[in-house]
């Protein structure tokens, strides 16, 4: 199979975990009281101070580890979770899906967080920011919010949903101006995705959408995909890497069902897929010098010299155990004339004979048999000419014999049917060799006269045959789906061969019979009814069809192999074939490749159709249409279409401005202009806008302290314009 280099990528290989980047001394923001911005993100922990150009930003996961050598508890944080292989069982992150739900391991990744800022006071004394998600559950807010004020004694809290502070970030406002600013917010997360519409700087969370499915879900999409297209892959498919597969092959098609039309083409197919290796281990094949090999097979020699000489001496010691046996009955039956009849009969009896022809029969076969190993031994040709068997008692009448000779009489009378059956067989054979030769002769001379006819009409009956498997196999897959009319049919005979009613009770009690069987074509009825039982007219049919088509080939210049049955299914199965390309048995490279063709563009369109992977939600485009159409006019409708924003890590995936837009424009009229941009940093400028906003004046005003909090309870929050609305109004 000839593939492209350039078209196959290996899995990277991931440096091992690093300490993270000291922070700046703590004694700048010691009395500073400056904002930390912490985006509680259910992949990434980005933290830091407001301040900050960028933040620090590690794994939102942790694990108790206890070390081997020194037998100490160790409490890892992100990435060095990889240094420890047996830590990883251990992990635990704060989120369960898309609610946050482990405080326990969000208590430990602060303690990392504020750790690595330098903070050593008993408390922590900075107004605190912090993400959470769209409609984030009462419950997890007053946790999260006990953890701040009783844990760490922050002064302030606020929180704010990440994707609007994203759009904060990329439409910041003038210095000392307030944040108007108009749009259509579409946040990717790890385990949901929300559209948010905002108008005049306002969030307006009453009508904002959420579908539970983001990151996470494709990758375990694609990953399922993999393992139903290669059940038996020999490297175990992580999630770690079918992330990075989505990340770096998946795209967004612009029309989806116009792709797949355009992927029936084995060629497209091909050209539009994306090829993994894995890692593989080549088998080692010793390779042995000229000197070796001759001594092998000299050693090979000896042995088999060996064994044909043990072969001739085994032969030897048989032959002359022959021999002795056939004196010893030769002498036994010189004595037949020195015994009483009576004597003989037991001495016969005591040898294992019955009678006296069979030991003139064992004689008879020893001396033949000793008679041609001799003449082998000595390189003589043996030539003896076949004699007929006789049957000397068949004409005897049974009067005149007496219980032996019956016995043998009935004996010789089977061998005699059994020699005459074999004689017609072989009358037959050759009757049957005769008329095959005539039938040879005949097609022959009628090729020999017109060619051209001779090879139509074999053609005709090609595609007769061609026909009959044709729709044998149609037949065939019509019975596997139990609503067709063949399967119904099916049951049917069935249910009549069950219910045994072919012949009415009166009849039988008349004397009635039921002659099913009697016609050879009632057996069918079973044939119809075992679709798994093997068929002997598809193989006849498969047989001569093979048969024509060498014909065709030998004597027709016209036909080719292009035109056999084999090369004719070949092309039907060019499509599976480019699909998953099959590589040779003893291929080890080609058998640790993953080829991802229509995958890369059905894990993407999950978002806009989710019950395509199980999922029974709306999907994207109709939850757009969902949202604006909650708007009855057509103004507020062309601001937020006029500026439809991106953000998050899968907003960066190529091809999803203009899938977007291919769903947006049926559905808003004509006139209407739709502009679709993505967020600077998709995955930074969260983080970004929390600061920026941390900076401002607003944002004491719109925090709860520590005295509200006592006084209010947990679950209370303030309306502003990037938090979440859905708690009590402060």
């Amino acid at each position: 199979m000839e593939i492209d280099p350039q078209n196959i990528a290996f899995l990277p290989v991931y440096p091992l975990p690093a300490p993270q980047p000291p922070a700046e001394p703590y004694d700048v923001h010691r009395d500073a009281h400056t904002p930390l911005v912490i985006d509680n993100g259910s992949t990434n922990l980005r933290w830091g101070f407001a301040t900050s150009d960028a933040p620090f930003t590690g794994l939102n996961a942790v694990a108790k580890y206890k070390e081997r050598r020194t037998n100490k508890p160790l409490l890892l944080f992100g990435e060095a979770i990889d240094a420890e292989s047996g830590a990883k069982s251990q992990t635990r992150t704060p989120w369960e899906g898309d609610v946050l739900l482990n405080f326990d391991a969000l208590e430990n990744a602060l303690d990392f967080a504020f750790v690595h800022l330098g903070i050593d006071t008993p408390t922590v004394d900075h107004p605190v920011i912090m993400s959470e998600r769209l409609c984030t559950p009462l419950h997890s807010r007053a946790l999260t919010s006990e953890l701040m004020f009783e844990l760490y004694s922050v002064p302030k809290l606020t929180f704010c949903v990440d994707g609007v502070m994203s759009f904060y970030q990329n439409h910041l406002p003038a210095p000392n101006t307030p944040f108007t600013s108009d749009g259509l917010v579409l946040s990717f997360n790890t385990n949901s995705t929300s559209v948010i519409p905002i108008l005049s700087g306002k969030g307006i969370m009453s009508h904002a959408q959420r579908i539970p499915w983001g990151a996470a879900q494709s990758s375990e999409y694609l990953l399922k995909l993999i393992q139903l297209k290669y059940p038996t892959f020999p490297t175990r498919v992580t999630n770690l890497q079918t992330n990075w597969m989505l990340r770096k092959f998946c795209e967004f098609a612009p029309d989806y069902p116009s792709l797949l039309k355009s992927l029936k083409d084995p060629l497209n197919l091909r050209a539009s897929e994306q090829i993994i290796q894995f890692p593989y281990v080549l088998p080692v094949q010793e390779e042995k010098t000229e000197e070796e090999l001759a001594r092998i097979a000299e050693k090979r020699k000896e042995q088999g010299k060996k064994l044909q000489e043990m072969a001739a001496k085994n032969r030897q010691e048989k032959l002359v155990q022959k021999e002795n046996d056939l004196q010893y009955l030769l002498n036994l039956r010189d004595e037949r004339g020195t015994e009483s009849k009576r004597e003989w009969a037991n001495k016969l009896s005591n040898e294992g004979f019955d009678n006296d022809a069979a030991l003139d029969d064992t004689i008879k076969k020893l001396e033949a048999h000793v008679k041609r190993a001799r003449k082998k031994e000595a390189g003589e040709t043996i030539d003896e000419p076949m004699e007929d068997p006789t049957f000397p008692l068949v004409d005897v009448p049974d009067e005149e014999l007496d219980e032996e000779s019956l016995k043998e009489k009935k004996k010789q009378k089977l061998m005699k049917a059994g020699y005459e059956a074999r004689l017609r067989a072989r009358k037959e054979k050759e009757r049957e060799r005769e008329e095959r030769e005539r039938e040879l002769r005949l097609e022959q001379e009628e090729r020999e006269q017109d060619l051209e006819g001779w090879s139509n009409k074999l053609k005709g009956q090609q595609e007769t045959l061609m026909a009959k498997i044709k729709e044998r196999g149609r037949r065939k897959n019509a019975l596997s789906d139990r609503k067709s009319a063949a399967a119904q049919a099916r049951m049917k005979n069935i249910a009549n061969l069950a219910a045994d009613d072919r012949v009415p009770k009166k009849k039988r009690k008349g004397g009635g019979e039921d002659m099913f069987g009697a016609d050879d074509a009632d057996w069918q009825i079973y044939r119809k009814i075992n679709i798994a039982a093997p068929s002997s007219d598809e193989e006849d049919d498969l047989a001569q069809l093979q048969a024509i088509e060498q014909k065709l080939l030998d004597h027709d210049p016209s036909f080719t192999h292009q035109h056999t049955h084999a090369s004719i299914n070949s092309q039907k199965s060019a499509l599976v074939s480019a699909f998953r390309p099959l590589y040779d048995e003893g291929d080890v490279q080609g058998h640790t490749r993953i080829h991802l063709n229509t995958e890369r563009y059905r894990v993407t369109e999950a978002y806009f159709s989710p019950s395509m992977a199980g999922v029974d939600t709306a999907g994207l485009g109709e939850v757009i249409q969902n949202i604006l159409a909650r708007f009855s006019e057509e103004q507020v409708k062309a601001k937020l279409v006029s500026n439809v924003f991106l953000t998050g890590a899968p907003s960066q995936l190529p091809g999803l401005i203009p899938r977007l837009h291919n769903t947006l424009r049926p559905i808003l009229d004509p006139d209407m202009r739709i502009n679709i941009v993505g967020a600077g940093d998709a995955g930074l400028d969260a983080w970004r806008g929390m600061a920026k906003y941390a900076r401002t004046g607003e944002f004491d005003i719109n925090a709860v302290s520590k005295a509200e909090y006592e006084e209010w309870g947990g679950e209370r929050v303030r309306r502003w314009w990037g938090g979440n609305r859905t708690g009590s109004s402060g």
